[in-house]
């Protein structure tokens, strides 16, 4: 059987006798209980070996893990200019999000890791087997080894079934990009009482519950190449309403027209924020800000640290508008340019934002569709769950994911930022980088939960 097939077998095995969901559930419970962590505010003073260089940029003393910099950022196109500066987080090393899978009784499960991050919110959340950052896999934080790293990082223990480097947040960071695999162990794995094997119909069946499975985790089940025929078909005779030349025609025509021009300028100079002993801000309270943060956590390679966090000032937005033209599902997806992203513009939800702030506008102000996605019916809300973003970088960092259906009364021509595009042809683009944004990969692994919730249980128990 190929790995393809073995993997939708896998998604749609709702329980396991390796780790039934009963057991699952008191597992997970207890480590919400029992990993011990405290995560304080503190000023910027108190911070060990952070330092603000001349630049006034936020450095760690090493050269390494990340910086906290000024960004000015221009953009233009179709005679919308605008021009801004920020913070923003560099962090140029690429990471390792992993997820590890074996074969039991003929199906294959991931080893998942119950994981304290100092910005999740509900403490523990579910991540991969391997979250970890070339600083913190080449031993640069001097903590613990980074367990099962061995099966990831040459040379490696294990078959790799999907390697990408895909990005992070690029309104936020700077250019990031992690690596994210699937590897199938060849031999014995050790067992660790923090890590718990899963078909990939429970982790799916996870999804539906707010705050469980983390960004990292999210991502990686994206790009698990699932169900991509039977999406983009869907027994029509013609597949999608594009294709695949014609989306990526478009998007590089996109990318060729607009105007991004990123220049890094010292955290001092970033004009409308602020600077206290213990904040950097927006004057007008807006976006996000930056703070200190004292850190003590049980089951981590390292049990103490201090490091900057960017907490957002509000719970986001992400939203797909999804119908079936021509009986294949298709989201409307839109062409976004962010101040930090590496190559113009990627693929992104229908809607993307930061909801009380946009409240405020005027309807005609608003994004595109925001109506749509927030006042919709809800007999036509196929998802809607709350979703953190990286805990290890962001403090309290969430969005809500919304997928809203429409009918063949919603036009299928659009704007020239959108696009319809299939599920199917969306899963296939990210056998490549740069194309679908982290926030549209988070959608597209929510929808998968949602349409697979009907399939066959693993037979083992439950």
């Amino acid at each position: 059987m190929s790995a393809i097939r073995r993997l939708e077998e896998s998604a749609r095995a709702l329980d396991s006798s390796v780790t039934p969901n009963g057991a699952f559930r008191e597992w997970f419970a207890e480590q919400r209980r029992t990993n011990r962590y405290a995560v304080d505010r503190i000023p910027f003073a108190d911070l060990v070996g952070w330092r603000f260089d001349d630049d006034g940029d936020l450095v760690h003393e090493t050269g390494r893990f990340f910086s906290v910099e000024g960004l000015r950022v221009r953009t233009a196109w179709e005679g919308r200019d605008a021009s801004w500066s920020q913070p923003i987080i560099n962090q140029p090393e690429v990471g390792i999000l992993g997820i590890l899978v074996k074969e039991f009784d003929g199906v294959l499960h991931c080893l998942m890791q119950a994981k304290m991050e100092p910005g999740n919110l509900d403490t523990v959340q579910l991540s991969p087997t391997v979250q970890a950052t070339r600083s913190n896999y080449t031993g640069a934080h001097r903590g613990a080894p980074v367990r099962y790293i061995e099966y990831f990082a040459p040379p490696r223990r294990g078959r790799v079934l999907y390697d990408s480097l895909q990005s992070e947040q690029g309104a936020w960071f700077l250019r990031k990009r992690n690596r994210n695999m699937v590897v199938e162990a060849t031999g014995d794995v050790p067992d660790h009482e923090d890590f718990r094997w899963l078909t990939i119909g429970q982790i799916h069946q996870l999804l539906q519950q707010d705050n469980v499975v983390n960004m990292d985790a999210r991502t990686v089940l994206a790009c698990i190449p699932l169900f991509a025929q039977e999406e983009q078909e869907g027994g029509a005779p013609h597949g999608a309403l594009h294709t695949d030349d014609e989306v990526l025609g478009w998007l590089t025509e996109t990318k060729a027209c607009r105007e991004l021009v990123q220049r890094s300028i010292p955290l001092s100079a970033v004009e409308r924020w602020y600077r206290t002993e213990d904040e950097i801000g927006h004057e007008e309270g807006h976006h996000f800000t930056v703070v200190a943060a004292s850190v003590r956590a049980t089951g981590r390679e390292v049990t103490q640290w201090t490091q900057p966090l960017l907490a957002p000032v509000e719970q986001g937005l992400a939203a797909f508008v999804t119908r079936r033209i021509g009986g294949v599902r298709h989201v409307l997806v839109r062409a976004e340019t962010e101040a930090g992203v590496l190559d113009v513009a990627e693929l992104a939800p229908t809607v993307q934002c930061l909801p009380e702030q946009v409240r405020g506008l005027p309807p005609g102000a608003r994004p595109r569709y925001f109506d749509v996605v927030t006042a919709a019916a809800p007999s036509r809300v196929l998802y809607d769950a709350v979703q953190s973003e990286e805990g290890g970088r962001f403090h309290h960092a969430d969005n809500r994911y919304r997928i809203v259906e429409v009918g063949e009364e919603f036009p299928v021509e659009t704007d020239p930022d959108f696009r319809w595009v299939g599920v199917g042809q969306l899963a296939g683009l990210l056998r490549h980088s740069n194309y679908v944004n982290i926030q549209a990969r988070t959608l597209l692994a929510c929808l998968r939960s949602r349409s697979r919730g009907e399939g066959r249980g693993a037979g083992h128990g439950g």
